[in-house]
């Protein structure tokens, strides 16, 4: 019995999906919107099932992203994306990797909806201009101009350093101990002098409103945290949207998930998830693809 093409290609519309909306509870309701239109449709016309379930559910994405982004405008403090456990085979993708990482899907939301829809498209899965036409309603020459303002938009905001996946871990792991065990010289010593700090709590758990600048005011936040809840306090390394990263526990309940940028063996950003409501997919790895 043939697979259904949207169960065959899950995989990859929810990945464009997610890229598109930062937020895996959005992107598993664009599937299933895209799912009920899919069931309708007289599959003997569909001659490429792929490019017509991607279209289908950028569609459906950008009418989510446009909802969305007037309700991000009453969000209490900062937003920040949905993180996603995921094996350390994604890291073997290194495009794939870095589009998913929470630094990169940072930057995507500072572009607008259409915009962010080609950049994705173009940039991480590749569709030639004319079937990124097709999917957002616009001429081939339009998405090229387009793609051309959002690669420039993305650029001026994107981490620029790379780091091997062994050196990634070996700072996130010292920082997850220093963190853990309150050591404050540490945890100074693992960040860089000018490393910002952003905390999601969504209004729903303690967090910093605004962005913390600063090797100094970032320690001294961290250790307070630390030694106000050391009794019921754990950390854990895990692997993040692609990077090694890391979960803190207090009594044996998930607080926050931890996502940092490396570079030249330190610190330079420090996202911590606390909003509790972006903390329930990270039990089961995700699948993606592109």
């Amino acid at each position: 019995m043939t697979e259904d093409p949207f169960v065959a290609h899950r995989s990859l519309l929810f990945t464009v999906a997610y890229e598109m909306l930062g937020s895996a509870a959005d992107a598993e309701d664009v599937l299933q919107e895209s799912w009920l239109r899919w069931a309708e449709v007289d599959r003997s016309r569909v001659i490429d099932a792929r490019a017509y379930l991607v279209r289908t559910v950028t569609r459906q994405a950008l009418n989510r992203l446009r909802t969305l982004a007037r309700s991000r405008e009453d969000y209490v403090g900062e937003w920040l994306p949905e993180p996603l456990l995921t094996s350390p085979d994604v890291a073997e993708d290194v495009e794939l990797a870095e589009s998913v990482s929470i630094a990169m899907l940072t930057v995507l939301e500072t572009l607008g909806p259409t915009e962010r829809a080609v950049f994705v498209l173009r940039e991480v899965f590749e569709l030639p201009y004319g079937e990124i036409a097709k999917a957002i309603g616009k001429s081939a020459a339009a998405v090229r101009q387009i793609a051309r303002r959002a690669r420039e938009h993305v650029a001026a905001r994107r981490p620029r350093v790379q780091v091997s996946r062994s050196e990634q871990q070996a700072v996130v792991d010292r920082f997850l101990l220093a963190l853990r065990t309150g050591q404050l010289q540490e945890l100074v010593d693992v960040m860089a002098p000018d490393v910002v700090l952003i905390a999601d709590g969504g209004g729903l758990a303690a967090a910093a409103l605004a962005p913390i600048h600063g090797v100094e005011s970032v320690a001294k936040v961290l250790a307070r945290t630390d030694r106000a809840e050391m009794v019921a306090f754990a950390t854990t390394a895990v692997w993040l949207n692609g990077a090694p990263a890391g979960r803190i526990e207090i009594d044996g309940e998930l607080a926050t998930a931890v996502s940092l940028v490396v570079e030249n063996g330190q610190v330079t950003r420090v996202y911590l998830v606390r909003n509790p409501r972006k903390l329930t997919r990270l039990d089961e790895p995700a699948e993606l693809a592109r």
